[in-house]
């Protein structure tokens, strides 16, 4: 089914409704990364799709080269199609320090999309699989596991939206893979999540493939007045713009 363009309604903030525009999608693959088809075939179904926007946001890292054909790919496109394209990159938080991935060239982006898929911690990269090990070898609880994480995306966001402006990419999802229930992230966790995408203009994605944030993360960020971002995260054209995790939340 298409995006239709009544927004679905969600919980409140500042007092107001919040809705999703379902006519935008904030985060598609392509197969210059992680995705299977080409610029042109994913603008084709999302155009079927009846979507307004869509932000191309496949994966970098300092070794990729294909950023220039992607960005061109991406471009010409903008020629046959009213929708507007806008060309993203997913980089990786790879330090507490907030340290990305980044590749050599931002000039080419409009936007980065900041994930954490890993924690960092004491010079190494855990995984949801070695999370889960440590929380069960009782070396680290799922509050220090939350705070850790929501620490590493601050940082990672302040330093990212330097350089161009940064969406956040299926946040939190590393707890619910590592095991870790909702319940660990305090309200002080929330509020600093919050606080750091209101001060670096981030909008967080809501991630169609990824389930994340939970319903529940969902209500608590906008209720601190966070901007939230339809994101299918799509690797395939036909799971563009196409919503039911969304339509629940």
């Amino acid at each position: 089914m298409g995006a239709e363009r009544e927004p679905v309604i969600g919980g409140g903030a500042i007092g107001t409704a919040c809705a999703f525009d379902l006519t935008v999608d904030a985060h598609v693959h392509t197969g210059f990364a992680a995705g299977r088809d080409a610029v042109g075939v994913v603008v084709s179904a999302a155009d079927r799709a009846g979507l307004t926007v869509l932000t191309f946001a496949d994966q970098v890292g300092p070794d990729t080269t294909w950023l220039t054909a992607y960005a061109d790919a991406v471009r010409r496109a903008r020629h046959r199609t009213e929708m507007t394209l806008r060309v993203a990159a997913e980089v990786e938080v790879v330090s507490p320090d907030g340290w990305l991935a980044l590749p050599a060239d931002l000039t080419q982006l409009d936007a980065l999309s900041v994930a954490v898929s890993a924690l960092p911690c004491r010079g190494q990269l855990l995984d949801a699989r070695a999370v889960r090990d440590r929380l069960a070898a009782g070396e680290m609880t799922a509050e220090q596991v939350a705070e850790q994480l929501v620490q590493t995306i601050v940082r990672g966001l302040e330093r990212a939206s330097r350089y161009v402006p940064t969406q956040l990419a299926r946040p939190l999802a590393l707890l619910a893979q590592a095991g870790v229930d909702d319940a660990a992230v305090s309200p002080a966790l929330i509020a600093d999540l919050a606080a750091a995408c209101r001060g670096t203009g981030t909008v967080v994605e809501v991630s169609e493939a990824w389930r994340s944030p939970s319903p529940s993360l969902v209500a608590m960020l906008r209720d601190a007045a966070v901007t939230l971002v339809p994101a299918s995260d799509a690797r395939y054209a036909a799971e563009v713009g196409g919503w039911q995790y969304l339509r629940r939340v």
